[in-house]
């Protein structure tokens, strides 16, 4: 017998809200039946941002700035009370009127703050293919960082590739890069652990940017410098060691979003004799050099390529119920090394 949707249940989500700098709260909140063309969404698991998350988490966001213009679940001021997170798979448990039965029980991924059900509509809903796990779907937006990153530094066979940063962002990044025919791939971080899992992705080496960068620059690029380096570490003061290992006519791709952060960055010197070519990089949009050729399906049909070879599930380190969001918001906020990966799942 087929099970038809219950359509005109009202069901409690549970959501996190950041109320504070390092505040926390989880709200229950009445979730109607679907309207008109909305569907309603179980979540299954949600993954945390190590970056922009923790910079809500910290109150370093700019004030004045949207979360996200381009996404609809993001579009309000960085204001407290807010809700926020961007990677969640859920499965749809019932459509409202004029939208297809087929919806129900199919996985979905969505930009959706962290909480147990939620309203969407259909444009809002990525399918999940069926041959992807469910744990490796959550890291959809960081895979399309790693590919948007990748095509705005274009980088070319026999090049020199350093990447500063290895959290996830960084590690996909190196899996992505590794799959080009480089001379070299050598990824930098203070974390023994994400060293480790940088080889694994396919760094021809991992080193900790604590050493002395002058031997870095002599041992392992020869002197000459990088082609090309991405700068994905969250931190700024990173851009200067990018320039300390930048080659003449490097190109320094930066994918990080400092937030309030600031730093003062060395132009002078070698950076201005080198011609260096500094590039901001953000996923929300294409490139307009990219976009009669590519659009957003596109990529996302790269991504889920990338996400089907590289298995990004590996990555999580921790799994946790969203009434634990407190303790592990503060284990991330102390940078603990245990810490690769965090997700929320929704028994």
């Amino acid at each position: 017998m087929e099970i038809q949707p219950a359509r005109n249940q009202q069901i409690t989500s549970r959501q996190l809200w950041f109320t504070a700098p390092q505040q926390l709260e989880e709200r229950s909140v009445a979730l109607p039946a679907p309207g008109p063309g909305q569907l309603r969404v179980k979540s299954l698991c949600s993954a945390i941002s190590a970056g922009s998350e923790l910079l809500v988490y910290r109150g370093e966001l700019p004030e004045e700035m949207s979360l996200d213009a381009n996404l609809a679940s993001l579009s309000s001021a960085s204001t407290y009370p807010l809700q926020y997170g961007y990677a969640c798979v859920g499965e749809v448990m019932d459509v409202g009127e004029g939208v297809d039965l087929a919806w129900v029980g199919r996985r979905v991924f969505s930009f959706q703050p962290h909480a147990s059900h939620f309203i969407s509509t259909a444009e809002q809903l990525t399918p999940v293919p069926e041959d992807v796990d469910t744990e490796a779907a959550v890291f959809l937006p960081n895979m399309e960082t790693a590919v948007n990153l990748v095509q705005d530094g274009a980088p070319m066979i026999g090049e020199h590739v350093v990447v500063l940063g290895q959290g996830i962002v960084g590690l996909l990044l190196t899996g992505v890069l590794a799959r080009h025919p480089l001379s070299g791939l050598y990824t930098l971080d203070t974390q023994a652990r994400r060293r480790q899992c940088s080889l694994k992705q396919g760094a021809s080496a991992s080193l900790d940017p604590l050493a002395d960068l002058a031997s870095i620059q002599c041992d392992v690029l020869g002197g000459k410098g990088a082609d090309l380096i991405y700068e994905v570490s969250g931190v700024p003061d990173a851009l200067n060691q990018a320039i300390a290992l930048s080659g003449f006519d490097a190109r320094i791709v930066i994918g990080s979003w400092y937030g309030k952060k600031s730093a003062a960055i060395a132009l002078g010197g070698e950076a201005h004799r080198n011609r260096l070519k500094i590039t901001t990089s953000q996923v929300s949009t294409l490139a307009p050099g990219l976009s009669g050729r590519w659009d957003k399906t596109r990529r996302f049909d790269i991504c889920w390529q990338m996400i089907r070879h590289l298995q990004p599930q590996t990555l999580i380190s921790h799994r946790h119920a969203l009434d634990e969001a407190a303790a592990l918001y503060q284990m991330l906020h102390n940078k603990h090394e245990e810490v690769l990966q965090a997700v929320f799942v929704y028994p």
